[in-house]
């Protein structure tokens, strides 16, 4: 039996909005449980301010590609890590709610992830370190225009770095090439290979 679709598939791209208006507490767990089922639409809430977001094809391919990559390198560096993906993080008193792309614990479990990570394909939206703040997450790393751009927490700010403090050894430069390969494969080969000349 052969398929045959009339119609072109078109991927579904990011798109972000952001709702007018100011929303307590309450209102956002409200419109939160309007659209738990809702399949790929996630929320995010800071000060009041309510964001929708829809992630598309690419979106998941660099966030799984990341994934896989930066999981290889704890395995072959022998890194205890417990994945978290993208739980939701959330605080009331700090008046914070928002899904990390991927996240982890690196060593044991704490109150929160030490390294989160965040694709963003469509730019603008709620401030994205402020809700990282919030929760005194480590490090955070953004994936945007095909670049890797990783920051540190310093007391109360975000620094910019150019390594992980969490993984010194990583190349960064590398990962970078790495997750932009076509090939999952090679991608990994090569990664793991340039690990072990160390």
């Amino acid at each position: 039996m052969i398929l045959q679709v009339s119609e072109p598939i078109t991927t579904i791209q990011e798109q972000r909005f952001i709702l007018p208006g100011y929303y307590s507490w309450e209102q956002f767990e409200a419109l939160e449980n309007l659209i738990k089922n809702a399949p790929g639409l996630r929320i995010t809430y800071l000060d009041g301010c309510v964001e929708f977001m829809t992630t598309g094809e690419p979106h998941e391919i660099f966030k799984k590609m990341l994934a896989i990559l930066l999981e290889a390198y704890f395995f072959e560096k022998g890194i205890k890590f417990i994945p978290v993906g993208n739980a939701t993080r959330r605080d009331k008193t700090q008046d914070v709610s928002f899904e990390p792309d991927e996240s982890y614990y690196l060593g044991e479990k704490k109150t929160h992830p030490d390294l989160a990570i965040e694709v963003t394909i469509t730019s603008g939206g709620i401030d994205k370190l402020e809700k990282y703040k919030r929760l005194k997450i480590a490090e955070v790393w953004f994936w945007e225009n095909n670049q890797l751009v990783l920051y540190g927490l310093r007391e109360n700010n975000y620094e910019q770095i150019s390594r992980s403090e969490f993984l010194p050894d990583l190349d960064i430069t590398l990962l970078v090439r790495c997750v932009q390969m076509s090939d999952i494969l090679a991608a990994r080969t090569e990664l793991i290979e340039s690990i072990r000349q160390q």
